[in-house]
This record gives structure tokens, sequence and C-alpha cells, in this order.
């Protein structure tokens, strides 16, 4: 089946030189990319959240030459700030769509029917309504109406009673921290550590690492041990659910050590770093891949993934639902071809189709009627599903294969082994002004405002990354979901970034994966009830 490296380009923004890798080579045009963009962003003397002059203060920690710490701690806990309780709403009969399930925004109609079935069983609630902020790629406008009880609860318990409740009288609800709201003038707390590395004065390695395996989980602190790391942050979204893949593999762009071990999904940006953190850039890597059959030319639609599950979509025209990001969907398709390597894990994925062992050269060593094998040291396959799986089922052992997998652009290549590219998005900042590519990057889901409304514009923890006008790396975390910790809508994050500096910057996965860890300790405060998730890879500076 057809698959063509996506070529959108978006005036401004930095994509990677053109290159072409065998089995593992990576080649990137370090020299091309400046060490800084043109143009400091302002500095402000305090973070910009919550009410101007907040306590805020801020502590540095050395952790080597050219690396360091910085804790802000901006605000604090307000009692006036309370809790409240949200209801999913279900389509009304007057809705665009009466077939939607029940979700957190609908049309006004439907919030304001749902209000009226609300006080008919005991419980007053109003339909309040929600806007879409202007980014980069969204125009300001009404995103949908929401529905929450009228009463505020003074803590967690009290509106957890309340959900009981509603639960009983057949509603779902769910309990929510008023500050958590992407609009609410809660003055915090908010924590945001921020690594800076200078790379005048440093003299380590600035890395990512996704551990011993792609298809697994490890969290953020082991990767720091295991790499001995100063300090670590966790890196970029990956598969979270069995059923959409292999759990752990980066759902994105993933380069390590040089080696292109994941494809892009669709332009999605990412961070390229070299191991002097010299050349830190937000970048959009487009994918090339392609295998020379005795049968033909056959393009290859990715690399150590699951074939037929596209995580965050953005694969080939022929994909369902989409060929287009869209973050946390899976989307699918049944016939594929699909590389791996000995970093996807002891045995590539089993199931129905065909696969093909290739050795160092790209000859042929073995091909099995089904998926499924472990592959040597050096050695690489080639998975075929549907009806790509007779044209790896008809190769023969001897027969030589042309295996290439890339990340194009339209630059010099130029070989650069120490490059390491963490997926993410949306961009935050780019050129030091605020530039939000919400929708280009999957975060606007067609005919659901509900996701948007949680991911985008309500407060989560965040991790992000840029590099700021003197050519420094900042990895920063901000903890949220908990009363000590508010988080970071999409809309704060960016001018957040802007605020310390950064010139372009990235958001990279958050949520419970949000996690710092300094000298292999855990120094944020996770989300997932206290627990550090396990992640897909981390960002390590050693």
């Amino acid at each position: 089946m057809p698959c063509r490296a996506l070529s959108t380009t978006v005036p401004g923004m930095r994509r990677f030189p053109a290159l072409l890798t065998g089995a593992s080579a990576l080649a990137l045009s370090l020299a091309a990319l400046p060490a800084s963009a043109s143009g400091a962003a302002p500095s402000s003397p305090e973070l910009p959240l919550g009410p101007p002059g907040l306590s805020e203060t801020r502590g540095t920690e050395v952790l080597q030459p050219g690396v360091e710490v910085t804790t802000i701690t901006r605000g604090a806990r307000d009692g006036s700030t309370r809790w409240t309780v949200e209801v999913s709403v279900p389509s009304g009969q007057q809705s665009p769509d009466p077939d939607a399930p029940p979700r957190a925004l609908q049309d006004r109609a439907s919030a304001e029917e749902h209000v009226r079935r609300l006080a008919d069983a005991g419980f007053g609630a109003q339909a309040e309504p929600v806007e879409q902020p202007a980014v980069a790629d969204v125009d300001a406008g009404l995103l949908g109406y929401r529905v929450r009880l009228a009463e505020l609860f003074p803590d967690k318990a009290a509106a957890d009673a309340e959900v009981a409740r509603l639960r009983s009288a057949g509603f779902t609800s769910r309990a929510w921290y008023t500050g958590w709201d992407g609009t609410s003038d809660a003055p915090g707390p908010w924590t945001v550590r921020v690594v800076t590395i200078d790379p005048r004065r440093f003299r380590g390695d600035l890395d990512a690492t996704f551990g011993p395996t792609l298809e697994d989980r490890e969290r953020t602190t082991d990767l720091a041990r295991q790499e001995r790391a100063a300090v670590a942050v966790n890196g970029g979204f990956f598969v979270f659910d069995p059923r959409a893949g292999a759990e752990g593999d980066p759902a994105g762009v993933g380069v390590y050590g040089g080696h292109v071990l994941s494809e892009p999904v669709g332009d999605r940006p990412a961070l390229l770093m070299d191991g002097g953190a010299r050349r830190t850039a937000v970048v959009r890597p487009t994918w090339r891949g392609r295998a020379d059959l005795p049968s033909g030319r056959q393009e290859v639609d990715g690399v150590n993934r699951v074939p037929g599950l596209i995580r965050n979509c953005g694969g080939t025209p022929d994909d369902t639902p989409t060929w287009l990001p869209l973050h946390d969907v899976t989307c699918s398709d049944p016939d594929e071809l699909v590389a791996f390597t000995p970093a996807f894990g002891p045995t590539t994925p089993s199931g129905p189709g065909a696969e093909a062992v290739l050795d160092r050269r790209g000859v042929v060593v073995a091909v099995q009627p089904d998926r499924g094998t472990a592959l040597g040291p050096g050695q690489r396959s080639l998975q075929g599903t549907g009806n790509l799986a007779t044209r790896v089922a008809s190769l023969r052992p001897g027969d030589r294969i042309g295996l290439q997998v890339a990340l194009s652009g339209d630059r010099d290549q130029t070989s650069a082994p120490d490059v390491s590219v963490v997926n993410g998005g949306p961009e935050l900042v780019r050129d030091g002004r605020l530039h939000i590519t919400q929708q280009q990057d999957g975060m606007v889901h067609p005919g659901d405002p509900s996701f948007a409304y949680g991911w985008v514009l309500q407060r989560n923890p965040r991790t992000f990354a840029g590099v700021d006008a003197r050519g420094r790396t900042l990895l920063v975390t901000v903890d949220g979901r908990q009363e000590a910790h508010l988080g970071l809508s999409i809309p704060e994050t960016a001018d957040v970034a802007r605020s310390l500096g950064m010139v372009d910057a990235v958001n990279l996965d958050g949520g419970g994966s949000t996690a710092m860890a300094v000298g292999g300790q855990l120094v944020s405060s996770p989300s997932d009830a206290a627990v550090e998730r396990a992640v897909g890879d981390a960002i390590v500076v050693r």
C-alpha cells in the first residue's frame, strides 16, 4: 500500500535535513540548525500565572558544570477555591449529533435539556459556555457548554459524596477542583522545575533513552539510574494500552543514539538534541521508508510497532479513520509493511501475516508464514500483513533486500550518531513568539470538543522543552492535578515557556507521565495517586 512522506511546510519551522539511512545510521545536518533562534523572548520577573504580585520563590542547584535545576514555587492555596461537580451531558433531541455519547461538552440545547433533567431529579445545575482561545491554527470561539452543579463544595470528600448521589440517580459525573480550570483565577500554588543546560560550559552528555527494549515501559527514575544521569525528565508520547500496540513503544518519532527506531506521526513537532547540547531544536521530521524487494519497490509504513495499529494516527492515506495526526486515537490499517530491529524486544510482534529476517547485509536468512520471531544482533526483519503478507512470504533465503528507513527534509546530510529525537506536540513557541499548533498536531477532535476542553484548556501536569536565545537547552516539568499543584493549560504552558526565555519550545508527554529525577531520585510530585508512572522514554543529562 502507498506510503508517502508528508511534506506540509509551515513557514519558519525548522525541518529535518534530507537523510537516508540503512540499518541504523542517522544523518542530520546539525550545522544547518542554528544554536539559537534570532530574537530573544522578553523575560518576566515573575511567571505569568495567577494574579500579578503573587509570592514567588526560586532556588537553583548546580548539578555539574553547565547544568542547573531551578525550582520555582508561585502562589499559595486559597480557601475560596472550591470543588465542583461536573456532569456528563448526553446528546439532546435538538443536538446536531443525537447519537453522540455523553461527554463533558455538548451544544447549548443539549446542556440546557440536561439541566432540566437534573432539576427534576432534585439537583440544581447550570449550563456554562466554554471558550476556545485563539491559537496559531484555531480561531477563538465557543467550544461548547458544560454542566455543573450550582453548589460548590469545600473539599473532595464532599464533592465525591454528591457524585455518589448523582450516580444513584442515574447521572454520570466527576468531582473537579475549580483551580484546575484553565480560566480559574485561583492564586496557586504552582511548582515549576527548570533544567538549564549551557553548551558553553557543559561537558557531559544530553541523550534520550527508552531502556532495555522499546516495547516495555520504565519509570523515569529507573531510566535515570540505568544511565547514571545527573537529571532526567520524561520524554515523548507512547503506547499506554496494549490494545493500541506494544506498550511503551513511542507514539511518534524516536531517534536514539543516531538510530531511527520509531517513525513520526505526520509532521508533528519533536525535540532534537545532540550529545553536547549545542544544537537543540524543535523540528518537524517526516518519514521515508522503503524496501527494494525482488518483486519491486514497496513503501514501508513504520518501524518497531505492531502492524495495523497507528497510535496518534498521522500515517498513510489508506489508514482509518484518518491519516492526519489525531492525538490519543489509534488508527488502523490491515495492509502494512513494518520493519523491526532487535531494539523492539526479545521477539517481534506475533500474529497473522508473514515475516522475513535479514542479516547485516540485507540478505534474507529466514522466511516464516506468520509473524513473531527473535532477532539476533545486527538482524532486522520485515513483517507484512493483509495483502502485503504475500510479498513477504514470497521471499526466499538468499534474496537481497534494500531496506531503508529515514527522516527526510530538504537540507544536506551529515552523519550525527549522537543525535536523539523525542516526539511531542503541540508546538508552543516559535522564533520567540507564541505559536500553538493545536489543530495541526491533532489536539482538535472533529465533532468532539470535549477532547480540547480536557487536554488543551484544563490545567494538567506538563513536561515541555526548548531552547533559549543563548542556545541553552531548557527541560521543564510542572506538577498538576493536585490541590497543592494546579498544573497548566496548553496556552499557559506556552506563556510560561516564553517567560522562561525560550525562543522555540514544544510540549512533551504530560499528565501522569510528568516526572523529573535528580540523582536518580524523584523530585516532582506525580499525579497518578502519588505513584510514578512508567513511561516510554526519558531525556537524560549525564
